[in-house]
């Protein structure tokens, strides 16, 4: 597994950014049961810089908490059945290992959102990692029982790493 993690604005933190993504990602993987070795890029950045990016690419103008652009597309959520030959290109040439797409954090948003939820930061960072996880292996939120489904399996991804809510 291959995780490029680029920080812009640093999360001031009392755990280590880098191994909670990577438990939190792996897991993840796990969860779906992605049959491949997978790259994902995690950017860190602030408010600015995520309002600017969710403008240019979804035309919304204004701050999010996270963003999320995945590379394959799926007939199902979490099926990766068939994704090898139908989506090659998904695939880094060199390391063999599928794409599953980018996540992009506001780290202004982890902070606002612990405070506002009464959580921890180390609570609320794995949680926008798990939720755009979800995001990547094809699954949404836009119905409200795809909501319910995306809200267990985060809930269950977080549990089975034991960070739970404060």
């Amino acid at each position: 597994m291959t995780i490029n993690i680029e920080v812009e604005k640093n999360l001031e933190s009392d755990f280590d950014i880098n191994e909670v993504a990577g438990l939190v990602i792996e897991e993840a993987i796990d969860y779906v049961g992605c049959p491949y070795e997978c790259e994902i890029n995690l950017l860190l950045t602030d408010n600015d810089e995520i309002r600017s990016i969710n403008k240019e690419y979804r035309n919304i103008d204004k701050a999010t908490d996270v963003l999320s652009f995945p590379m394959a597309e799926y007939e199902r959520p979490g099926d990766f059945e068939g994704i090898e030959e139908s989506q090659p290109d998904c695939f880094n040439p060199e390391t063999g290992e599928l794409i599953l797409g980018d996540i992009i954090i506001s780290v202004d948003k982890v902070y606002e959102q612990a405070r506002e939820y009464n959580h921890s930061i180390k609570r609320e960072y794995a949680f926008l990692i798990a939720h755009s996880m979800l995001h990547l292996c094809g699954f949404d939120h836009m119905e409200a029982d795809d909501a319910i489904i995306m809200e267990e399996h985060q809930k269950n991804i977080l549990n089975k790493i034991r960070i739970f809510r404060d």
